[in-house]
C-alpha cells in the first residue's frame, strides 16, 4: 500500500470523452484528488460522485482537480456523468493497471463470498506529484467534505 510522501504513481488513461488524462499534466499547477470507486451508477458511488460534484467549485478555488477512477468504460463514465450531471473527471482503468499501482485492487468479502474488487480509496497528490494523503477503505457519506478540509490545510 502507498504511503504519504511517496511519489504518486503516474498514469495516462482516457476520461469519459476518450481524451487521455496524464497525472504529469497537473504537476506544478494543481493538486489532484484521485478517488477510486467500485462501479458507475451504484448507490455508494453515486453518493460519493454527487458530493464531490457539489463541492467542485471549492476544490477549483484551491487549485485542485477531482478525478474518479473505476474499471468501467469511457462510455459508462459518460452515461454516469450525464445521468447525474456530475462535474468530476472520470477515467477508465479498464485493464486495472492504475488500480494495481495504487493498491486498491484487493480481495473483498461480502455475504461470506470473497472476490477481487476495488476498495474505495482516495489519494491527495500535491502539485509536486507527491502523495499528501492516502486513505484506503473510505466511508462514502461526508467523504468529499473531509477531503476538501484536507486540501484547505495544505
Amino acid at each position: 500500500m502507498l504511503q504519504i510522501n511517496q511519489p504518486a504513481p503516474t498514469f495516462t488513461l482516457p476520461n469519459q470523452k476518450g481524451k487521455n488524462i496524464r497525472l504529469d499534466d497537473f504537476r506544478g499547477e494543481k493538486n489532484v484528488v484521485l478517488y477510486f470507486y467500485p462501479k458507475d451508477d451504484t448507490p455508494g458511488c453515486t453518493i460519493e460522485a454527487n458530493q464531490f460534484t457539489a463541492l467542485i467549485n471549492e476544490f477549483a478555488q484551491l487549485d485542485t482537480i477531482v478525478i474518479g477512477v473505476s474499471k468501467d468504460s469511457c462510455d459508462s463514465h459518460q452515461q454516469f456523468i450525464d445521468k447525474f450531471d456530475l462535474k468530476v473527471e472520470l477515467i477508465a482503468d479498464t485493464e486495472g493497471e492504475l488500480c494495481n499501482s495504487y493498491g486498491v485492487w484487493q480481495e473483498k468479502e461480502k455475504n461470506g463470498v470473497k472476490k477481487m474488487g476495488i476498495v474505495r480509496s482516495t489519494f491527495i497528490i500535491g502539485k509536486n506529484g507527491t502523495l499528501v494523503d492516502v486513505e484506503y477503505g473510505v466511508t462514502v457519506d461526508g467523504h468529499a467534505q473531509s477531503v476538501l478540509e484536507k486540501i484547505k490545510a495544505l
